[in-house]
């Protein structure tokens, strides 16, 4: 179940950065981020695609509550959706890189696969 790490941040910066983090994915295919940053953002990334998949004006209604780019939505529905149509899910993968130099924080690489 995603959703429950804190991430050292209150609810609404929380959700703030998740929207972000989901939107830049979304629109250039991977960001580099720490481990626990990418393990929150791909259930929420992976729902959005799915939403794609269902291509109505109610799921794209609902991606574009989540997702801050109107650009970024209509790329899901038209480009990014249809190339996984016939695949039951499993649309990210996370790549842990090793520890970040300054504070030794795991990091990881989420990208659309």
């Amino acid at each position: 179940m995603f959703g429950t790490r804190k991430l050292g941040r209150t609810s609404d910066q929380r959700k703030a950065m998740l929207r972000a983090m989901t939107t830049y994915l979304l629109e250039n295919g991977k960001i580099e981020t720490t481990f626990y940053r990418a393990k929150e953002v791909q259930p929420i990334a992976e729902k959005m695609i799915t939403l794609g998949k269902k291509n109505t004006l109610a799921s794209y209604r609902k991606a574009l509550g989540y997702i801050t780019k109107e650009d970024v939505a209509k790329k899901v529905f038209s480009e990014i959706a249809p190339k996984y149509a016939d695949r039951n899910g499993g649309y990210t993968r996370v790549t842990r890189l090793g520890p970040r130099k300054g504070d030794a924080a795991e990091m990881a690489v989420i990208e659309l696969v």
